[in-house]
């Protein structure tokens, strides 16, 4: 969303004794210091790798997923085609058990016997090499199942490692901020009213409510002020709260400020 610019030639002229002005520098000071703390939690180095972690992980489990009911449908189908070559292997094993008893005696029921052991030999084959092929793709998936899962063991302890990391380093900004929001208070007390008013209105929309004029320069925009201006500033009382042409900030007058 765009600030509106504030024009400080559209306000009326504010008056603040020198050192309520010099006063403001320091509660500027913590509050630029709270802003770079916020802005470092938020842009944690951690944070950003999690997050890209966390997209390439998600991606793995899709892929583990797959693969696991790739391997499970593999395994069902192996154990199918166990069952089926032991089923012919059973019945097999019946005829060939009923021809060694000689319980058939009939030539035409031996010989049709032997061509069906013939035929079930021939299915056994087939079988099993069915079976063999489905192992070894079995086999193939298991392993591509492991080396997935073991991707996926390997972002979980990054992860980790990078949560602990991260909760440290945010204890530690955390801790910093409550020591600094602890001062403001302190910092703020006894300021006008209507000084801290504008301050805070002008901090709302640039983020710096208040700078140093330093050698000529705005210590909020970091521009040098040009001469009409600096003669203008010369000219003002030292109660008048003066602001930046350009930034809008409230610009305090020091001994460096080159006037």
């Amino acid at each position: 969303m765009d600030v509106p610019h504030l024009n400080p030639t559209q306000e009326p002229a504010l008056k603040a004794d020198p050192f309520a002005q010099l006063k403001l520098l320091d509660v500027a000071g913590l509050d630029s210091r709270t802003a770079q703390l916020r802005h470092a939690k938020a842009s944690l180095p951690e944070l950003a790798e999690i997050a890209e972690l966390t997209g390439e992980r998600r991606e793995v489990e899709d892929k583990v997923r797959d693969a696991r009911v790739v391997v499970d449908d593999l395994t069902a189908t192996q154990a199918k085609a166990e069952t089926d070559v032991e089923n012919v292997r059973l019945r097999r094993r019946r005829d060939q058990e009923r021809m060694d008893s000689g319980a058939v005696s009939n030539p035409k029921d031996l010989e049709r016997m032997q061509h069906e052991l013939a035929t079930l030999d021939r299915r056994i084959s087939v079988l099993e090499d069915e079976e063999l092929e489905v192992m070894e793709q079995l086999e193939t998936a298991q392993s591509a199942l492991a080396e997935l899962e073991q991707r996926l063991t390997g972002f979980d302890h990054r992860l980790a490692d990078l949560a602990v990391a991260r909760d440290s380093r945010t204890a530690e900004l955390d801790a910093q901020l409550a020591a600094i929001e602890a001062d403001r208070p302190g910092a703020v007390e006894g300021l006008p009213a209507d000084l801290l008013a504008l301050y805070d209105k002008i901090r709302t929309a640039k983020g710096i409510g208040a700078a140093e004029l330093r050698a000529r320069r705005c210590g909020g925009c970091q521009l040098e002020l040009d001469n009409a201006e600096l003669n203008r500033i010369r000219t003002l009382p030292s109660d008048e709260v003066v602001r930046c042409e350009e930034c809008s900030r409230i610009l305090v007058r020091t001994a460096e400020s080159g006037l």
